[in-house]
């Protein structure tokens, strides 16, 4: 006798298993926000500014990079992820972005929106240094600017003790085409504890720059550097990461011929996770 096969699920049951899952999601981001309010009574955040994570933040878009798997998406799952991190963040002591527009606005204003979403207020600022002048002035809020280039030493401000600090660089998760692919720094004000040093970032002044001394040390780090006239130099921004050390650095420095003025800790960050090309985001 043939069996006969069971007959497929009808259109109506399908959307019925979807609107079903919609409410468990619905369910469970208010669960999470009764846990958030919870977690306001407890650790009294509202009281010591911003509850900005980066080093859990980091570790939870690894993770999230690593198991995700179907038809949906990366990039829909990791603005959504992202949206539900930052709201929380914010409802647990508001903040604001402070985004310097200088080196372009679109890229920037995507990357804020991808990565913060639109509940959390977005300022404008026309340069870096008066993004990092409102940080300084402020209570838990974040400043965003360029990981790649300056027209200004804005990250001179962040030396002194007590001053804000770079604490994470975007995107968390890298990869061909990412919809918010800006190199960008976050700067804040965070709890020792929530820092996350794989990536340590240095000021540097030095005299003596000039082309052979940054090819000299392009290889060794990240670097970002705007000449100085005034001592025939360079100010840098350099991020280091754990397989070279700063005397590595100042060794390459010396030995292309320039020589060292100052250096200044000013952030560190967590190290960029790369997607596998197998794995990018579907069209």
């Amino acid at each position: 006798m043939t069996k006969i096969s069971p007959a497929p699920p009808s259109l109506q049951d399908l959307r019925k298993e979807i609107d079903a899952i919609d409410e468990q999601v619905h369910n469970l981001l208010m669960q999470r926000g009764d846990i958030i309010d919870r977690l306001i009574s407890v650790k009294q955040t509202q009281e010591v500014g911003s509850a900005f994570r980066p080093a859990r933040e980091a570790d939870m878009m690894r993770r999230l990079a690593q198991r995700h798997r179907g038809i949906l998406p990366l990039d829909t799952v990791e603005s959504i992820w992202r949206v539900i991190i930052a709201t929380f963040t914010y409802v647990q002591a508001p903040f604001s972005l402070h985004a310097d527009l200088s080196l372009g606005e679109s890229a920037m204003r995507d990357s804020a929106r991808f990565h913060f979403g639109f509940t959390i207020p977005f300022v404008p600022h026309f340069n870096a240094q008066a993004a990092v002048e409102a940080v300084a002035n402020a209570k838990g809020d974040l400043a965003l600017v360029s990981a790649t280039s300056s027209r200004a030493p804005w990250w001179l401000a962040l030396e002194a003790d007590g001053a804000p600090k770079i604490i994470a660089r975007l995107p968390f998760i890298e990869r061909a085409d990412h919809p918010a692919a800006l190199p960008v720094f976050v700067i804040s004000r965070v709890a020792d504890d929530a820092r996350v040093t794989e990536v340590e970032t240095w000021s540097v002044r030095v005299s003596g720059w000039n082309a052979n001394t940054a090819r000299t040390l392009s290889p060794l780090a990240e670097i970002v550097a705007v000449p100085d006239g005034a001592f025939d130099g360079a100010a840098l921004l350099v991020s280091i990461t754990d397989g070279t050390s700063l005397d590595t650095i100042k060794s390459a420095l010396i030995e292309a011929g320039a020589s060292v003025r100052s250096m200044a800790l000013v952030g560190s960050h967590a190290t960029r996770y790369t997607m596998p090309s197998s794995r990018a985001a579907r069209p």
